[in-house]
């Protein structure tokens, strides 16, 4: 009889090769973004790794990531890093995939592999979303000027404001995404490749057609709204023009110059004044491209005003408030102590 042998368990760096290219790429077909992002915390993970055990990412074995290392690993991120509790959690978040990723590919590994899931995401407190009024939405829209650049910053807030759209989203529209006409419409990429249509006020649709009669040279592939070179804007390029639109509008509501403006604040207010419209969650979820209605309920948490009517429309109970008496038990003042 020949004896057979066990497979030679995957090297590290096969796995994480095949992590990448086979898992992330081929099977999930996951966003290039998203799988930036993992790559960025691979990266993190193995230099971190390298000064902390002495080893070279291509040396490394399943067995040296132990739970130590990982939260070794993420106090470093918030620590020396700066890295926010979220940015933490994204970057075990990539860590768990490979991990379970590589548990199927090397069993004799599962143990150890099971071990290192064990450390936990870190809980942290969600910041109150922020929006801004219709006043001081509609004073940083502003009126189109006769520059070019005024009239394209113009219709860049003016269609944030009206799809709630996210940057990447606003930058990525090419004019074949516009459809214009009795029922005007946008297409929008969302995350994850994700794609919606998201409909336009006339005055928007109307804009943007003076817009494209304006600015003839663009083609259907080009980008609706592109800087002076004719590419696309960036992040950086829609922060600039935002923050002087909102330094020009903060002369008029001092409020604005009190709070820093970003574009996805833009967004949130749109979910809020639809919110405040009447607007159901799901269609909200729908408009922003929410995967789940979860996220639309923090636009309820954020608005007091609709709080305050929900509470006018219960009646107060009548409560007599009886005398405190402290517990004489050391268990119960241990208790009432925590």
């Amino acid at each position: 009889m020949t004896e057979t042998t066990s497979p030679r368990p995957v090297s590290f760096a096969a796995l994480v090769q095949q992590f990448f290219t086979e898992y992330l790429v081929a099977q999930r077909a996951l966003s290039p973004r998203t799988i930036a992002s993992y790559r960025d915390a691979m990266l993190l993970f193995l230099d971190f790794a390298q000064h902390q055990l002495g080893i070279m990412p291509t040396a490394l074995k399943l067995s040296d990531i132990v739970p130590e290392l990982i939260l070794a690993f993420l106090e470093h991120l918030e620590q020396q890093r700066q890295n926010s509790v979220r940015s933490r959690n994204l970057r075990l978040t990539a860590l768990r995939a490979f991990l379970k990723f590589a548990a199927r590919r090397d069993v004799s590994s599962f143990f150890i592999i099971e071990q290192a899931l064990g450390v936990p995401m870190k809980r942290f407190e969600r910041p109150m979303l922020g929006f801004m009024t219709r006043e001081e939405m509609l004073a940083v829209i502003g009126q189109p000027g006769e520059t070019w650049t005024s009239q394209r910053d113009h219709l860049l807030f003016a269609m944030l404001y009206n799809t709630g759209a996210r940057v990447s989203e606003i930058i990525g529209i090419k004019v074949s995404d516009v459809v214009l006409g009795e029922s005007a419409c946008v297409h929008l990429r969302g995350k994850g490749r994700k794609q919606r249509s998201t409909p336009l006020w006339k005055s928007t649709a109307h804009e943007i057609g003076v817009w494209l009669r304006r600015n003839p040279m663009l083609g259907t592939e080009t980008a609706l709204l592109p800087n002076r070179d004719g590419n696309p804007m960036t992040r950086c390029n829609v922060t600039q023009r935002l923050n002087i639109a909102v330094d020009r509008a903060a002369q008029a509501h001092k409020s604005l110059s009190k709070r820093k403006i970003s574009p996805h604040i833009i967004r949130h207010t749109t979910a809020m004044h639809l919110l405040q419209s009447g607007v159901a969650f799901s269609v909200i979820a729908l408009w922003l491209g929410h995967e789940s209605t979860t996220t639309t309920h923090r636009y309820v948490e954020a608005d007091l005003a609709m709080k305050e009517k929900a509470l006018a429309r219960l009646q107060e109970p009548e409560t007599t408030i009886s005398r405190y008496h402290p517990a004489d038990d050391a268990l119960m003042q241990f208790l009432q102590d925590l």
